[in-house]
Parts: structure tokens; sequence; C-alpha cells
């Protein structure tokens, strides 16, 4: 290229010389030439700035179907259908659904080579348009257990931030120091944000401008293991916070840019920061598909999410033709439309349209749901526990579970992992629920995960107050009770489920709550292995018991604990043959997964550690139970006949 150059030069000067007659000027123009060349040799050759490891440019010509070609470094998978939008300096990927999300090469381990780790710089041009606690534009990050590792380049509600892990001089402390800038962004407004990290000191750049600086972490960048190299997102194993705004530039680099290269960066490009802020419309489409809840012999709530405020119709019938509808008024991004005076035992064709102010519409397939059944007939259901943040598993057991047609599902709690993190809900919860819960309702309980944040309150359509109800199914009655708050004999919740349990009538009584009373876990209640000393069960939670042996309490479903426990009969601190409750811990619908101790307490029958999910088969006075492991072996059953027990 040096030679090809040479020649051009040559081939300019030689004809500048020709057509200039006079010696002394010919003198001069050669002088000027020479110049000239050598000048522009090394503005070409040579620069300040680092060359870059990874680059990213994210227009028409790199971005094709769910696909970026880099123009150095991993290709990338778009996990969304990116669109391309125009502005008058040139293009970039606005990245505007939930699940936005740019994932490089196929996990850090395969772009290992592509890291950098003694130092670092990120350039990157973005805008912001939704405020997120977590925001991210691009890292390899792993904050959740004991270790936090990694790096992350994004953002929080008010401005950007920088999060670095490194191994310091003793290997570090698996703790990440994240800095802040002081520049506020401005939603839908082009900002070029650069992070620097030389080995010992770590910047944060906005505009140009240094605006946060540490000198906490040192030495090598400390990586996980595993995890994902995201683009449009703050993800790691247990957390999903999908950036909502454009990306048009990123480019990585493993060495340290010195800040009168981030500022000629950022001057390169200067235009794009002067344009108008601008926040594109985000396309309707659904974030949480149709879902049922409250199911009752004459009513159906069907609610679902969309990304925009839209309008609110369900058309539903007794055949594929929906001709019966029903409309709330108003836009809405969460939807909830109880359907009523309908037919007991009766099953029911719906879907939904719901319509953008743009007049952007959307349509959900159609799925069928059947409204309670008659007080005298048999009905059946499935209890899963303890789904929270794991998506494949909590996903295979609700399949398999639809696929014995409950009428209902009973979740004691833990229904996520994070209840205040609504991509929790989103990513996790109902996007594998979907397959049962949009056929059949589902009655929750309150779990400690769910942190009593308004998603759960949001997303839930109960009696109030929610955290405590009751519902009635054929000749059953169901008693939900939030064990995260007081159920001592003075409490509100123990009052009333006195009453309600001394007035009720029904053949069956259930009780859900998410904390068992007995447990053999290992160490939720002590360590079974280094004591012989445990309360082998929920205390505050055992105070309720005294009411479940007085009133005909006929199963208590529990959750908590990660494992399935079947109790004998209780009653009074000790096992018998009749006349009072099991207890049943069936936490076993996705979290990571608890043992039993090594002492076999009095209550235990049954013990098993394994994802599950139980079916519960109900016929006058007969109930059937049956338990199933992740691989669809039964595993546990049990008959229940009023008949010869009472």
């Amino acid at each position: 290229m040096l030679d090809s150059f040479k020649v051009c030069f040559l081939i300019a000067i030689h004809t500048s010389l020709r057509i200039v007659a006079n010696p002394m000027t010919r003198l001069i123009t050669l002088t000027l030439s020479i110049a000239a060349l050598i000048s522009t040799v090394a503005n070409v050759f040579a620069h300040e700035g680092p060359d870059p490891i990874s680059h990213w440019v994210f227009n028409s010509e790199f971005v094709s179907a769910r696909k970026i070609t880099a123009r150095l470094g991993p290709d990338g998978e778009f996990d969304f259908t990116p669109k391309v939008i125009d502005d008058v300096h040139g293009e970039s990927v606005f990245f505007s659904t939930q699940s936005a999300v740019c994932r490089l090469g196929s996990g850090i381990k395969s772009v290992k080579e592509f890291l950098p780790t003694k130092a670092l710089t990120i350039s990157a041009w973005v805008t912001v348009d939704e405020p997120k606690r977590w925001g991210g534009i691009i890292g390899a990050i792993q904050d959740n257990g004991d270790t936090e590792s990694g790096w992350v380049l994004g953002y929080d509600e008010k401005t950007f931030t920088f999060a670095i892990s490194t191994k310091g001089a003793d290997d570090g402390d698996g703790k990440m120091t994240y800095i802040t800038a002081k520049t506020p962004y401005v939603a839908g407004k082009f900002f070029h944000v650069s992070a620097v990290y030389d080995g010992k000191t770590t910047q944060l750049f906005v505009n140009g401008n240094l605006e946060a600086e540490t000198k906490e972490q040192s030495g090598e960048i400390l990586y996980p293991s595993s995890g994902v190299y995201t683009i449009g997102a703050y993800e790691d194993a247990n957390e999903f916070h999908p950036h909502r705004g454009r990306i048009r530039d990123i480019t990585v680099y493993d060495i340290a840019a010195k800040p009168e290269w981030v500022k000629e960066s950022y001057e390169h490009n200067k235009r794009l920061a002067e344009l108008d802020a601008e926040v594109p419309p985000v396309p309707l489409e659904f974030v949480v598909m149709p879902y049922l809840q409250y199911a009752t012999q004459h009513s159906m709530t069907v609610m679902w999410q969309t990304s925009t405020p839209s309008s609110t119709i369900v058309r539903y019938g007794e055949n594929n033709d929906c001709l019966q509808s029903k409309s709330i008024e108003g836009n809405h991004v969460i939807h909830e439309v109880p359907l009523t005076d309908l037919k007991p035992e009766t099953q029911y064709f719906y879907r939904i349209e719901t319509k953008s102010p743009a007049g952007q519409m959307l349509e959900s397939e159609t799925r069928t749901f059947q409204t309670a059944v008659k007080d005298d007939s048999p009905f059946a259901f499935a209890v899963i526990s303890d789904t929270q943040g794991n998506p494949v598993v909590s996903g295979t057991l609700a399949q398999m579970a639809w696929e014995q047609r409950p009428h209902f599902l009973l979740h004691p709690g833990d229904l996520v992992s994070t209840g205040s993190d609504n991509q929790h809900w989103i990513k996790h919860f109902f996007s594998s629920m979907e397959p049962l819960i949009s056929r059949v309702a589902m009655f929750p309980v309150l779990g400690n995960h769910e942190q009593d944040a308004a998603n759960y309150y949001n997303y839930m359509s109960l009696p109030k107050p929610e955290y405590y109800y009751k519902f009635t199914y054929g000749n059953a009655e169901f008693f939900m009770i939030d064990t995260n708050r007081k159920v001592g004999p003075e409490s509100e919740q123990y009052k009333w489920l006195e009453q309600q349990l001394k007035a009720s009538t029904a053949k069956w009584k259930f009780v859900c709550h998410h904390h068992p009373p007995y447990s053999s876990d290992e160490n939720d209640y002590g360590d079974l292995w280094k004591t012989n000393r445990g309360t082998r069960g929920d205390l505050r939670a055992r105070q309720l018991v005294p009411l479940y042996e007085s009133y005909g309490v006929d199963i208590v479903w529990n959750g908590h604990i990660h494992s399935y426990e079947r109790t004998w009969r209780v009653r009074k601190g000790k096992a018998v043959q009749n006349n009072a409750p099991f207890y049943m811990i069936t936490g076993g619908g996705g979290g990571g997964l608890e043992t039993p101790g090594p002492f076999r307490p009095f209550f235990q029958n049954n013990v098993r550690r394994g994802h599950h999910y139980v079916m519960v088969y109900v016929n006058d006075g007969l109930l059937e139970l049956k338990s199933f492991a992740l691989d669809g072996r039964l595993f546990d059953t049990i008959a229940i006949d009023k008949s010869t027990t009472e």
C-alpha cells in the first residue's frame, strides 16, 4: 500500500513540475510536495488511538435478517427482528422490544480471544429511550452469587455507568466496581460513551469528557467461566434487562486509549450528538401472551401485556368463530378482561385483538378454556411451585402438566427469582408457563421471592386483598395464605382463615401457602449436617397448624424448599392414620434443588430431590394424587377415600 501511495505522489509531483517554468518555483514546488507526502504518510500510518479487536456497525450493510456481521471480532445474533432506521447522518438499529438483545458468538468461552484482558477501551454511539435501573449497552458479566466478574458498559435511571471486576494483586475479591457519569442522558438523543481501563485506573467518558474515575480495580480483568457476551442488554445467568433505544456503532480495544484519542473519536462524529432527540415509536407486540386468572363456574379473567398502550378486546364463544366480545375502555399496557355470564363446565374459545393509537393491529391465536365444573363433577388440578429463574425446567413441567389436561394450576409461591424485576416475570415465568396458563387458570400465593412487589399485583387478578383469598372448585374449597406476613393467632390472616374454615361445608378443604410447617430439608431450619438441632419446618407457618387440625383441612400445599416431600397425617405433633392433614412440599418447579437432611423425622413419608409436578384428581369423596419427575416418571402416588377414613 505504501509503495502505491509513493507512486501516486511521484506522478503528481512530476506533473506539477512539468507545468512550472521558473527553476526557483520548481524547487519550491518540489519541497512543498515532498513535505506534503511526508505529512500525509504520517497521518495515514500513525495515530494516537488504539487498533480495535472488535467493531460492529449497525447499518443495513452489516445487519441482515437476525444477524450482524462484525467488521472485526465475533458476529452476533439478534433475539428479535432488528429494525434499521435512518437519520440525516446514516443508520442505526432500534432495540425496541422486550426481548431485544444481540448475543455475540455462542457464549463467553467461544469469544475468549476477542475479550480484552489487561486493558480495554470501549467506544459506543447510542441513544437511551427508556430509563432502567440496570441498563446494558455491551458487556460480558456475571454478578450473581458470591463472585462478580466481567464488565458492562450501561446506564441507570439518569446517566451512563461502567462496571468492571479484576483479579487485582491477590486474584481480586470477586466484587465489581461501578462508576457513574455526571451528564444525564436525554431520551432519544445520541451520546458517545467510552470506558477505559489501563490495569490500574478505570475511566468513563461521555461525549469526549472524562466524567468518572476510580483506582479500586487493578490487574487483569476477571471473567466468568461461563455466560454471554451481549450487546443491547444487561444480562447474566439470572438477570436480563434489555436496552430500549438505538445503537449505531460499538468498538472494543484491548489497550487503553488516552483521553486525547477519546476526545478525537467523539469530535469525529460530533454531528450525531447535535441531532435533535427522537424516540421512534415502539412496535406493537405481545410482551406477555394471554393467560387466564380466577376461573369460576360463570367467569374467567383473561390478561396479557403489550409493548405499548393499546386497546383491549377479547373475542370468545363456544366455537372457533368467537362471536361474542368484551372490551375495556381506553389504552392499556397490562390488559385485564373479566368474561362473565358464562356457562358452568363449558369449553370456550378466545382470542385477543388490540390496536395502538397509531393504528397498529395485533391478534393472538385462538386458545380454549373451560369454566369451573359443577359442584358434583370430578375435576383435576396441577401443582407446581418455585418455578423461579429456570424457564427450561418450568416450561417442560408446564407442557407435561398441560398434556394431562388439568382444570387449573395451583402455585404455592416463588413464581420468579426477583419479584421487583419485571423481566423475570416476562422472560422466565410467563414465557415458560404459557402452554399451561393460556389454557387453564392459575391460582398463586406469594413466596418470599415475589418481595410483595407491585408486579405480582399488576399481573394477578385475584379477590382483594389478593395476598390472601379463597376460591371454590367443584366440591372443594381452597384457602390461600401469605406466610411472608404475620399469621399468628392475633393476625388478620389467622382470624380470617379460622372464620372461613369454620364456616366451610366443602367436602374437601385445601390450604396453600409458601412456607412449610413441616420439612426435612438439610439446612433451611438448622444445619443438620453439623448439628442434630433444628425446627424441621417453618415455625411461623406452624402457628396455623391448630386451625388445620381443628377444622378438617385435608392437604396443606407448600413450596419454599426446592424438593418434594409428603408427610403422614399429622395431629398434635404425631403421625396418625385418620382425621388429620397431610403436608406437601412441591418446590421442584425450577429453582436450584435442595436436599433432605440425614435425619428422618416422624412426619416424613416420602421425600425426593428433583424437579417435579403433581397432579390431583378428585371424584366426590375419592382423591388420587400422582407426582411426576422431570423425565415423566411417576415417583409417588396416594389415594384418600373419605368413605373409609372419616
